[in-house]
């Protein structure tokens, strides 16, 4: 977690939410100083995630004096009703940030669980689940922390951080081999070569000219198997493309070795969470 970014997030997040303050609670607050505790409750079981390295910074932002108190650490499994966070600090600063704070909380709640029950699915098979890069944007940093909090890991951040070859850069060059061979000698030493085959003749050919990790795009579960088989060993697999919770236990079990899965972070439900005062 890049905190520098963090803060600076939160900080026009915060800003979003209430660019010229907080009418209703300005309104309404007859001592807008006064002290205040609120709880955040799980309203379902859930993956905590972010409680202190994410909610926290987003009340110490709106207000340094704020509290911040027990919170549930990363990757707990939580009940309906636990209490995830207590804070404390002036009631104003308390009900300002709530929203942001909730937003934030959910989200990252969610996707933590969903990629706890894929994780859970496919790692009797020895597959490792990935993320993507179908995040929404301005918050991959916090959604692919969530990944890893809810047990799965991280493919590449962005286009900078790998070269994997997909199937429009393999037409743009003309072949995989064209593909591959530009990018051997173009990219640095240090990274890997992965590229994305849709057929078995794409994974030999990939295997022939040494492709460090191949992509299993969208292929039934025999050609999978065939795939691992052709493999042997050669190279990582990874399987992407359709995988969901009823089919991930399947395509693990084919013996590729990672799996990646966009709906972690483009289709993960937010978790129900919300704030109440307590004193």
């Amino acid at each position: 977690m890049d905190r520098r970014l963090l803060r600076e997030q939160i900080g026009r997040f915060l800003a979003e939410d209430a660019p010229a303050g907080d009418i209703t609670t300005a309104a309404v607050l007859a001592e807008p100083a006064a002290e205040a505790t609120a709880v955040l409750v799980a309203k379902e079981p859930m993956r905590c995630c972010g409680m202190e390295t994410v909610v926290g910074e987003v009340f110490r932002a709106q207000n340094p004096a704020i509290r911040i108190d027990r919170p549930v650490a990363d990757g707990a499994a939580i009940e309906t009703d636990e209490i995830l966070l207590w804070i404390t600090g002036p009631v104003s600063d308390l009900l300002t940030a709530e929203r942001v704070a909730l937003n934030l909380a959910m989200r990252l709640c969610g996707i933590a669980t969903l990629t706890a029950r894929f994780v859970e699915l496919a790692a009797p098979h020895g597959a490792t689940i990935v993320d993507t890069r179908k995040t929404t944007p301005g918050l991959r940093m916090l959604e692919k922390y969530a990944v890893r909090v809810g047990g799965g890991a991280n493919h590449r951040f962005g286009l900078s951080d790998g070269v994997l070859i997909k199937d429009n850069h393999i037409a743009a060059a003309g072949s995989i081999t064209a593909a591959v061979e530009q990018a051997r000698r173009r990219a640095p030493h240090t990274l890997r070569i992965e590229v994305e085959a849709t057929n078995l003749a794409q994974v030999e050919e990939c295997l022939e000219l040494g492709v460090e990790v191949i992509m299993l795009d969208n292929m039934d579960l025999e050609s999978m198997r065939q795939a691992v088989r052709l493999v042997g060993g050669r190279a990582l697999v990874e399987a992407s493309g359709g995988v969901t919770l009823a089919n991930v236990a399947e395509i693990a079990a084919t013996g590729v070795d990672y799996i990646s899965v966009g709906a972690l972070t483009h289709s993960a439900a937010a978790v129900d969470i919300s704030m109440r005062l307590v004193e």
